[in-house]
């Protein structure tokens, strides 16, 4: 897990903005796994600017989203649905049988779930997972004590997660998200996360145990997560400082030279 803390939400934005596109650039059918939220705007708006400036195309890319909720029409504007048609995927070129989004009002709750677990498998898998993280840790949908190793299926929302998503308002209380278990077979991952509130939770998901308390914990076994956050979503971690160093660090692995040898014995060679 490589931890990159940047000094604003822009540059947050502006860091996973490029490495989903370099990632597009790199393999054009790439299979995105995405995600909805206030985070995801300026990431999306990013994108957006990219696109329009024809450093990416969208015409061969494969989209899952993580969840929606249950209950409400496609067109509902609470709907994940229509989050992303506004705020992504109608200001790109990408082709809508390559959308894949949860059915709201599935014939079968529990088909759909199948299928959507069965068609993510028939791509072959997502190859760059797109994740935000909840107060309580929680992603996609699984909220703290869901299994580490659930499959996509219907949740039922914490309060919590029901006032953080629609303040006081009418809301529905179900969703189907895709599994915990389903998320960490995705080939990359990145987590994003931004401001004070969400402090607690990344030091629980980077430096805590790996717990269902803390569903985003279970992130520490994918052999390749960035978690690419806010100086103020940073303030709770107790290694803050070697994470920076990395990051300064990191590119000079590229430059390696011999490191001037230390005077020592000779040894013969056989």
């Amino acid at each position: 897990m490589e931890v990159i803390i940047l000094s604003s939400p822009e540059k947050v934005y502006k860091e996973v903005s490029q490495r989903i596109i370099a990632a597009i650039n790199k393999k054009p059918d790439t299979v995105l796994g995405l995600a909805t939220g206030q985070t995801m705007l300026g990431i999306y708006q990013e994108i957006i600017a990219a696109y329009n400036k024809e450093d990416v195309g969208f015409s061969s890319v494969v989209t899952f989203n993580l969840d929606e909720y249950l209950g409400i029409a496609p067109n509902d504007p609470r709907s994940f649905r229509y989050y992303m048609e506004e705020n992504l995927f109608k200001h790109i070129n990408i082709n809508i049988k390559n959308i894949n989004i949860p059915s709201s009002i599935p014939e079968n709750v529990e088909e759909e779930c199948e299928k959507y677990e069965e068609k993510i498998k028939q791509k072959g898998g997502i190859d760059l997972q797109l994740l935000g993280i909840g107060r309580d840790g929680h992603i996609g949908f699984n909220e703290p004590s869901s299994s580490l190793l659930a499959r996509t299926r219907v949740k039922t929302l914490t309060e919590e997660t029901l006032r953080d998503n629609f303040g006081e308002g009418q809301c529905p209380r179900f969703a189907i998200t895709v599994g915990t278990g389903t998320i960490l077979e995705a080939k990359e991952i990145i987590l994003v996360a931004l401001g004070e509130h969400k402090a607690r939770a990344i030091a629980q998901t980077v430096e805590g145990p790996v717990s269902a308390s803390c569903p985003a914990s279970a992130l520490q076994l994918h052999p390749k997560v960035k978690v690419i956050i806010d100086e103020s979503a940073s303030k709770l971690l107790k290694r803050k400082d070697y994470y920076a160093w990395v990051w300064e660090h990191k590119k000079e692995v590229n430059d390696l030279k011999l490191i001037t040898p230390i005077p020592g014995p000779e040894y013969r060679k056989e």
